[in-house]
């Protein structure tokens, strides 16, 4: 549909109001983010300068959040990780129907970090790394570094970028994982994380730290996250116990 051009309504005000019907209808879910301010001046055949003042009223009412070198979002539209569920940081994303990826940047034997050396084992000496850029829509969300308590180098990039890291730790080992320890924290962007997340170094990142485990006891994978946190947020469903 297109704008009324002699209609005494501004234009930036059409097309707010328009992009106001298709938040509230769900046009843009599930990854809640709007077209460019290009697309949209091609969509409605107006300049750049009339795009900016619908956003900008559409920003006053709090309907979007506009994040300067990563877009528009429809505001709150956020991903939610359950932290009572066990899944593979992939499967969270895929789950709520976003267009998630994954891009593979380090696939190598390492000698097994000191702080890990209690977890796996003293006498295994190397392990494999893992890390990979999760992406929405092509937009880096996180990135996952993960060491898994194997030594096999014959994993191939193109595997391992469409397949889980639960999925990978249980086709290597024969069997599933079961359980998992979590922890959240918070840190400083550093140069190497803020050019891999799109994003200023010094900038806040959400961290989740996880230690994933065997039936046997045994520790199949400890992983790291470094999350953008203005997309992610962190759930946890209680029981109330009449003990506490």
């Amino acid at each position: 549909m297109s704008l009324v051009r002699e209609n005494a309504t501004a234009l930036y005000q059409q097309i707010a109001d328009r992009l106001r019907r298709e938040i509230a209808d769900g046009r843009f879910e599930p990854s809640g983010r709007l077209p460019s301010e290009a697309e949209i001046g091609t969509r409605f055949d107006v300049s750049r300068v009339t795009v900016r003042l619908a956003l900008e009223e559409l920003d006053r009412d709090g309907l979007i959040d506009r994040k300067k070198g990563k877009g528009t979002f429809v505001a709150g539209k956020q991903v939610r990780h359950e932290l009572n569920v066990l899944r593979s940081f992939h499967e969270t994303l895929r789950r709520q129907g976003l267009n998630a990826t994954m891009r593979v940047t380090a696939l190598r034997v390492v000698a097994t970090p000191a702080g890990l050396r209690p977890l796996f084992g003293s006498a295994r000496r190397e392990c494999l790394l893992l890390q990979r850029l999760h992406l929405i829509d092509g937009e880096p969300i996180a990135v996952g570094r993960s060491y898994l308590r194997t030594d096999k180098s014959d994993l191939k990039r193109a595997d391992v970028e469409r397949t889980p890291t639960y999925s990978v730790v249980a086709a290597l080992a024969g069997i599933p994982v079961i359980q998992a320890k979590m922890e959240l924290g918070a840190q400083i962007s550093g140069k190497e994380l803020a050019k891999a997340l799109n994003t200023e170094a010094g900038a806040a990142l959400l961290t989740m730290e996880r230690t994933s485990y065997f039936r046997d006891g045994t520790c199949a994978e400890h992983s790291t996250f470094f999350i953008r946190p203005e997309r992610y947020k962190f759930v946890l469903n209680g029981i109330f116990s009449e003990t506490a």
